[in-house]
């Protein structure tokens, strides 16, 4: 199948999957209002094989060291399937799947699939990452930007962290857990009951952003949106946490955005 925009719809919810612009969540409608940041490099999109920044770009397998593209140095950032084109296995009105195989720079071939669900009062995202080769070790995670404004209400962030990864001068967690502090943020924080973060629009809607990971990244320095990123691992993980795809497990995360009205 082609990889042009699909359009979902539940009820008065509409959601638009990009495959062709790295696999990404265009838009997501409620009642008429967007709730994401428009513009191709915003809405929603998937991070994979790994999440946030890769210290210097490199990260070790065994003994094997491998460099990934410095595209903010000088770090590598985000993963790779977000400047791909993936491919749409399957379409109903409410349900697409879509593909991107792992090509170079990434040095391990595998198969990422991606599961936009949406109800009339949530969207389900899911994402595995099987090989049938050799192992290797990765990272599932979202980047969301919602708008930080909805028709003129500004948004308001709620979460109870149990730590926040202390953040070094080069961005990344230094390895030490601190209490949570105060935004504006551009930080990780742990989770260890699962992710759950409640975005409110005073009189306009409340979103939950809900995960079984323990890891979030909270980032709220833009005046125009705010982003909070479920993942598998913190920032540098593959070096830190890795966690492992083999031919036996693959990789899978999920993450559900429900909302309410009053």
């Amino acid at each position: 199948m082609s990889n042009e925009p699909i359009t979902l719809t539940a009820g008065d919810a509409e959601a638009t999957v990009l495959p062709g612009n790295g696999g990404r969540i265009g838009g997501l409608r409620v009642g008429g209002t967007e709730l994401l940041r428009q513009g191709e490099r915003y809405g929603c999109f998937p991070m994979v094989p790994w999440c946030g920044r890769i210290r210097d770009g490199r990260f070790s397998d065994g003994a094997v060291v491998h460099q990934m593209p410095l595209n903010s140095p000088p770090h590598a950032i985000h993963g790779t399937a977000r400047d791909a084109a993936w491919r749409t296995a399957r379409v109903t009105a409410d349900e697409a799947v879509i593909t991107y195989d792992l090509v170079d720079p990434w040095p391990y071939p595998g198969r990422v699939t991606q599961v936009v669900a949406l109800a009339e009062d949530r969207l389900t995202l899911s994402m595995s990452v099987e090989t049938y080769e050799s192992s290797f070790p990765a990272q599932i995670g979202w980047h969301p930007w919602f708008n930080r404004t909805l028709d003129g209400t500004g948004v308001e962030i709620a979460f109870d962290p149990a730590w926040q990864e202390e953040r070094g001068d080069d961005h990344l967690p230094t390895g030490n857990r601190v209490e949570p502090k105060p935004g504006p943020w551009d930080d990780c924080f742990g989770m260890p009951d699962g992710v759950d973060v409640t975005l409110t629009w005073p009189g306009l809607l409340e979103l939950k952003v809900t995960s079984r990971e323990q890891w979030a990244v909270v980032y709220d320095e833009q005046e125009a949106a705010v982003c909070v990123e479920p993942q598998t691992g913190p920032p540098n993980g593959l070096n830190t946490l890795p966690r492992l795809v083999t031919p036996l497990e693959p990789l899978e995360a999920t993450t559900t955005w429900s909302w309410r009205r009053p």
